[in-house]
């Protein structure tokens, strides 16, 4: 076993997290992971109410009686959720781990700390890890340039990103974007990370609930195939590239409110991708580590390898290159 202030902290067998994706985080998904002893977390907002999400809690806790967790993603929107609802769902479903991102969890952390809640926020930055750990967050998840998904404006990789957070955070931390082997849990670990989060990796998975065509072409692309959308917006995204995300691209260079793209990036397009396996029917979310996932594995299967590749690197590789001293 590897155990770190993660697993600790979180009551889970292995360092290993998935975060919360739309459209992509729901029960079943999640169950296989805790099935595995990772940490695997529900989508609440890609359940349509507060209600849902409720029902999804149940669902996925007939599949699995080990600890999961619940996503709750706070973003700018001209008609935003009821936030409030869907955090007193996941109180009253006895939910006690929460990832949140997006805005200040200040708000969750009101609401959930006292229900003995443990809390993961997702930052894309040092001075936004600092304020979230100030706030009392129990753990961050660091997410380097390379993520799938919203990166931040500072363009900074993991490779520097992590260790930066590491020698000023206290609480753990999760490194995420770019993950999807052993090679990346035990050079996170190195880097001061107390785990991983992987995203684009779980999509591919025999329990993913999207389409086999997508998985199928996550697994053909490399790590060239994304775009970042939304960059003069200062709200940058990175999605997988097709022809919608190259002609989000143009109309963004040519000056492009949102408005005038707002049909290319719906969401209700982006949820059609899923379903249907139509890779070029909008922009769906992928990071660059699509260059790494050479297969579509059952969930217990990409965690055991994962856990025993790692445990042969530090033990082989890296404890044999160690010479002792005459």
């Amino acid at each position: 076993m590897l155990t770190t202030r993660f697993t600790e902290t979180f009551g889970i067998e292995h360092p290993l997290m998935q975060g919360g994706m739309q459209w992509v985080g729901r029960a079943e998904l999640v169950a296989a992971v805790a099935n595995a002893g990772a940490l695997g977390c529900i989508t609440a907002l890609t359940q349509p109410t507060p209600e849902d999400l409720t029902r999804e809690i149940e669902r996925c806790r007939e599949l699995t009686d080990k600890p999961f967790g619940v996503n709750l993603t706070i973003l700018p929107s001209i008609t935003p959720p009821p936030y409030a609802e869907y955090r007193q769902a996941i109180i009253e479903a006895g939910i006690k781990i929460v990832e949140t991102a997006g805005s200040n969890p200040r708000d969750h952390l009101a609401d959930f700390h006292p229900h003995g809640i443990k809390v993961i926020h997702k930052a894309t930055s040092v001075r936004h890890a600092l304020k979230a750990e100030a706030l009392g967050v129990d753990c961050v998840s660091i997410d380097g340039f390379e993520c799938a998904g919203h990166p931040g404006e500072d363009d900074v990789p993991g490779l520097v990103l992590i260790p930066a957070a590491a020698d000023k955070l206290t609480i753990p931390i999760i490194a995420s974007g770019g993950f999807a082997d052993a090679r990346g849990l035990v050079a996170a670990l190195a880097l001061g990370a107390d785990g991983i989060n992987m995203g684009t990796r779980f999509m591919c998975t025999a329990e993913s609930p999207i389409h086999a065509n997508i998985k199928q072409q996550i697994v053909q692309n490399d790590e060239r195939a994304t775009n970042l959308i939304f960059r003069t917006l200062g709200n940058t995204g990175r999605v997988v590239k097709n022809s919608v995300s190259d002609e989000v691209l143009e109309r963004e260079a040519a000056g492009a409110t949102f408005e005038e793209i707002r049909d290319l990036v719906s969401g209700a397009r982006g949820a059609e991708v899923y379903e249907t396996g139509d890779p070029e029917h909008g922009i769906w979310w992928a990071g660059m580590v699509q260059g790494l996932i050479h297969d579509v594995p059952t969930v217990g299967e990409l965690v055991e390898r994962t856990m025993d590749e790692a445990r042969g690197l530090i033990r082989e590789r890296l404890g044999g290159s160690l010479a002792t001293p005459a």
